[in-house]
């Protein structure tokens, strides 16, 4: 993700089935979660001697989330789910994402060397991280502006575009300001991330940005395909 070399590390807000259409509700198990590396991977097939080298780590475990009451632990690596293989963090969501909020589901997880079967019961996500989803979504990130004393505070700004994603195809670039989302006026970050949770996924994002001075409006395409016809 542009904006600065770090660790992709997800928040596992997990989509529900219904999940994209505006007012849906998101569900989510609390763990941060990422991608193992090559090298990781190969590491578990010649150190413990098991025939998969695949799996999502988890890298915390949120306090109070249906993830800490299941018996998750950070350092755990997710390797089944529904007793299907896991082999990357957005298949977790997507498997996941057809979990409503109340339902249990099956987890294996690779720890100490041994497999262990947990159930853990898929929570409703909390409203303010939403938005933070939706825009990760969409293949980018938001921070508050540089000047936070200032009385007359600019937009909130693009801190990071995630490569070849919606937002990155749509010409979203870092240090951009968010001044509107489908034309309507985003003047705060609370703003923008008010708008962002009633946005659908499977619809064209617009919004105008302030860059060098200049204000665009940009389109950036929907990260899920069209809604079938209920």
């Amino acid at each position: 993700m542009r904006g600065g070399a770090r660790t992709v590390v997800l928040a596992a807000m997990l989509l529900l089935a219904q999940a994209g259409a505006a007012g849906a509700e998101w569900g989510w198990l609390g763990i941060r979660i990422r991608d193992l590396s090559e090298r990781e991977m190969e590491e578990l097939v010649i150190k413990h001697g098991i025939d998969e080298g695949y799996g999502v780590a988890v890298v915390e475990v949120l306090p109070g989330t249906p993830a800490e009451a299941a018996g998750l632990r950070a350092g755990d690596l997710i390797v089944e789910i529904q007793e299907r293989p896991v082999v990357e963090v957005r298949g977790l969501q997507r498997v996941v994402g057809g979990t409503a909020p109340g339902r249990e589901i099956d987890l294996t997880v690779f720890r100490e060397g041994g497999r262990r079967h947990l159930q853990a019961r898929v929570g409703a996500m909390p409203a303010e991280m939403v938005a933070e989803r939706i825009a990760a979504e969409f293949g980018f990130a938001v921070r508050e502006p540089p000047d936070e004393q200032s009385s007359d505070r600019p937009p909130p700004v693009v801190a990071a575009v995630a490569e070849a994603s919606a937002a990155d195809r749509g010409g979203l670039q870092v240090g951009d300001q968010i001044v509107k989302i489908r034309g309507a006026p985003v003047a705060s970050l609370e703003a923008l991330r008010s708008r962002l949770r009633q946005l659908s996924l499977h619809e064209p994002l617009t919004l105008t940005v302030v860059r060098k001075g200049e204000a665009r409006t940009l389109r950036l395409p929907p990260p899920l395909p069209p809604a079938a016809a209920q």
